[in-house]
This record gives C-alpha cells, sequence and structure tokens, in this order.
C-alpha cells in the first residue's frame, strides 16, 4: 500500500482518547436490583433443571427486563466506542457454575460463544495457573504478567470479574482507530508497514491449516472499516518459528511506535474491575491490557475472571485474509481458534 492510499482519519465516537473517558465514566452503566435478580434467577433455574451452559440458547434464557441494555451494550461496541462495563451483578465467586450461567446467558443475548483455545472451551477461566510464557504453548492470561495491548480473536470480547488481585491487575483499553490517526499524522511511512502482512505465533494451538502461525496485516481497510488485529508478543515470538520471514527494521519501528502509543496515558483508559462487573470490547477497534498484578498467596482467593469470545451477527464485513486467524469471516460464525478433534465445552474450573 502506498502512504497516499492510507485511509482518511477516522472519525467519531470509535477514534477517543483516555482521559476524555476517565472523565466522563459514561462507559460504565449500573443494571437496576430487577434486572440483576431477574438475571440471577434465570441462572439458578437454568442450573436446577440440569442445564448444559455449553447447549444455553437465548431461548433458555428469558430476560424481558435486561434484555434491551444488553443489545445496547452490543450497539455501543460495534458502532461507538467500542466498549461497556455493565455493573450491578453479584460475582458468585464461590459458584462458579452460577456466575458462568449467569454471563453465558448474556453472551447468547449478544452472539454466538466460539472457541477460546485448542481444548474447545466456550467460556474461560481467565487467572494464575502458575506457568510463565518461557513456554512456548502458555498464554499470557494464565500468568500473572502484563498482557500488553493486543486483541482477540473474535468481535467481542467479554470478562466478567469474580475476584480481584491482591493489587494491579488493572483493566486497560486503547482505540486501534485513535493509534492510527496518530501514526498517521507523525509517521505515514512506518503506518503503511502495518497494512503488510505480519506472522502471528499460534501458541502450539495449531488449526486445520497446519501452521504454527498466521500472517496477516496488523491494520486492514474493508468495505469502509477499519480493523485491527495484533498480538505484540506473539509477533515477537513468531520470528523463531520455521518459515517466518524476519521483519525487517522498518517494521519492528513501526511494531515499537504502536506500542508506545499503546502504552501512553494521553491515548488509552485504564480502571479496575469490581466483583461482579461485566465488560465487553470491541476488538476490531479497541485492543485491551491487563497491568501484572500480585496475587494474595490463597489459592481459594485468587483473582479470578470468566471470559466468552462472540461472534456477533451484526458485526462488520471482515476480509479473507482474517479466515487464517478466524476460520471463516462469515459474519455471526468466525473467530475463536479451533482445533481438529476439539469438542466444544463450558469447564467451570480453570484448566
Amino acid at each position: 500500500m502506498e502512504i497516499c492510499d492510507l485511509p482518511e482519519k477516522i472519525t467519531g465516537p470509535s477514534a477517543w482518547y483516555g482521559p476524555d473517558l476517565a472523565a466522563s465514566k459514561e462507559w460504565l452503566v449500573t443494571l437496576d436490583d430487577a434486572q440483576a435478580h431477574e438475571i440471577e434467577a434465570q441462572a439458578a433455574a437454568y442450573l436446577d433443571a440440569g442445564g448444559d451452559i455449553a447447549k444455553m440458547t437465548r431461548a433458555d434464557f428469558p430476560l424481558p427486563l435486561t434484555a434491551a441494555i444488553i443489545r445496547e451494550a452490543v450497539d455501543e461496541c460495534l458502532h461507538r466506542r467500542g466498549f461497556m462495563v455493565l455493573r450491578g451483578l453479584t460475582p458468585h465467586a464461590e459458584n462458579v457454575p452460577m456466575a458462568a450461567a449467569m454471563f453465558y446467558g448474556i453472551g447468547t443475548y449478544m452472539g454466538n460463544a466460539r472457541s477460546q483455545n485448542g481444548k474447545g472451551h466456550l467460556l474461560g477461566h481467565v487467572c494464575d495457573l502458575g506457568l510463565s510464557t518461557t513456554d512456548a504453548n502458555v498464554r499470557i492470561y494464565q500468568t500473572t504478567e502484563r498482557q500488553n495491548y493486543h486483541t482477540d480473536s473474535c468481535d467481542l470480547v467479554g470478562l466478567m470479574c469474580l475476584r480481584g488481585a491482591k493489587s494491579g491487575g488493572l483493566s486497560g483499553l486503547v482505540s486501534s482507530q485513535t493509534i492510527y490517526n496518530e501514526m498517521l499524522a507523525r509517521r505515514p511511512d512506518l503506518l503503511k508497514l502495518l497494512f503488510e502482512p505480519m506472522a502471528t505465533d499460534r501458541r502450539g494451538e495449531v488449526t486445520a491449516d497446519g501452521r504454527a502461525f498466521f500472517e496477516i496485516p496488523v491494520f486492514n481497510w474493508y468495505e469502509g472499516h477499519l480493523s485491527a488485529l495484533y498480538a505484540p508478543h506473539y509477533v515477537r515470538s513468531a520470528q523463531c518459528l520455521d518459515g517466518v520471514p524476519d521483519l525487517s527494521e522498518g517494521q519492528n519501528e513501526a511494531l515499537d511506535m504502536l506500542d508506545t502509543l499503546a502504552d501512553d496515558t494521553a491515548l488509552n483508559l485504564e480502571f479496575p474491575l469490581e466483583p461482579g462487573d461485566l465488560l465487553f470490547n470491541h476488538n476490531h477497534t479497541i485492543m485491551h491490557d491487563r497491568t501484572a498484578y500480585q496475587e494474595w498467596g490463597d489459592l481459594a482467593r485468587r483473582r479470578h475472571l470468566l471470559r466468552l469470545w462472540l461472534a456477533i451477527p451484526e458485526a462488520r464485513p471482515l476480509p479473507k485474509v482474517y479466515a487464517q486467524r478466524y476460520g471463516a469471516t462469515t459474519i455471526g460464525d468466525r473467530g475463536g481458534i479451533d482445533v481438529p478433534g476439539a469438542i466444544r465445552n463450558v469447564p467451570l474450573e480453570p484448566v
């Protein structure tokens, strides 16, 4: 792509700056008591009837009082700011099946759950498993390490906080649209390199194409939308894999600038998630992070979040190159990590 072919500056609510949103808190919506009770009651009823969470549908989880606010969250993510926090639920940290049923039930009003790893998990557990990223097959969310700003492999990612850390573990968000605008203004020569394919490490989760990595540009302009896909640690670790071309000096400089802008407090937004909070964000316009954290020293008190990866029926079109990571680009039926032989399931304990 020539510099002159770069899309124009992105305008509108998706191109935001963190300090503005920190002051407004308009992204935080609190459910009322009736809505929270409705969600809990439906989750309890589903579990009492012996329902399998992995097979739950919207019809199994009627929410006449709450459905509208959930759909508003989807609209906010897809078409405006790119994220929303819902507050007001009891976390049920000691009753994970209850928390999982509540969270998954809400997810059915947003889209279709996608597998998050090679084990077919439709519900993820984000907590420290005592692992280290020195192991090539470990992913950062399984450790206490900082994640760095990145995107996940789905339209929307959702997190439910069950329990926080002793210290640290803040959630961070930054608009990839704002990063694009800043690079366009400062270094369009580097920005254009981010529209070239770069290899990203699959971390041992090899999909049907048989490759240990995929090659997708960080930025893609398609049918009037600017979308970003980026995992900084795994772009770097891919350089150790067979068959991966070396990053050029310019590509390394472009990635460094991208990371520096994402880390800039003039752009990003950091905040704690309280137990019971739900955070949803749009991967195509938002990159997210989690700061390093310190645990309590008691396994029963460890930081614990649940995660959903969702394919959204109203989502934007994506270029065909995304099929390398998303399996397909069919709206409403794409994303996740599909490893041959994996059976989709909802684990109720961290594994």
